[in-house]
Parts: C-alpha cells; structure tokens; sequence
C-alpha cells in the first residue's frame, strides 16, 4: 500500500515532465515566413530519427515543407562540407547555428520579421 502511494506522485511528476518537454502546439500559419527564410538561403540540417530535429520541425508545423532541409543521413557529404557538427545545425548567412533555435531568432537573422509578424 505504502508503495503504491509513492509511485503515484512519482508517475504524475514524470507525465507532467514529459509534456512541458514538447514544444507548445503552434497554430499558426507560418508558410509566408518558412518561404522567406528559404529565399534568405537559410538552411536546415538534420535527420529523422533526431529528436531536437523533430522538435525544430513542430514549431513550424505544416510550413516546414517550405524549410530548405538536408537530411544528413542521405546527405552526409553535404552536410561535412557545410561544417554540420550536431543537429539541428541552421546555416544563415555562412553561419551555423547549432541546436533548436526560437523561431522569433531564426527570423530574425534571416530578415523576415515581418514575415513572422504577419504569421496567421
């Protein structure tokens, strides 16, 4: 009985953590800002089974398929040539930026701040 009281606290924590870990659900339109990003020449690199990938991709939603985006599995020379060190790497301006990067940054430093202002 004892045991049970204390994993019920412990397995409420751990689902309450699980999902704090998730990007928050966007549902915003963000088509216009992932083509402009694209039109800035920023790049995304990375690979399916990554899960700071996965994350990257989510903040976008449905625009991501607008995202320039290297799968380094496939492309692995690619992605050596562009000095890929970890995943997600974004390229912006001959520049990496490792890791899950805010979208409000990436616009930023692609120059579509409007184009996120705009988001629907």
């Amino acid at each position: 009985m004892k045991l049970t009281l204390l994993f019920i606290p412990l397995i409420t924590l751990l689902i309450f953590l699980s999902a704090c870990s998730k990007p928050p659900a966007d549902t915003k339109n963000y088509d216009v800002l992932a083509k402009c990003m694209t039109a800035s020449g920023a790049t995304m690199y990375g690979t399916e089974w990554c899960p700071h990938c996965k994350d990257q991709k989510a903040i976008f939603g449905n625009s991501f398929k607008y995202i320039n985006y290297v799968d380094c599995d496939k492309y692995k020379d690619t992605c050596i040539g562009a000095g890929v060190e970890g995943y997600p790497t974004w390229k912006i301006n001959n520049t990496n930026y490792a890791g899950t990067q805010n979208i409000y940054y990436l616009a930023s430093r692609t120059g579509c701040v409007a184009e996120l202002e705009n988001a629907t």
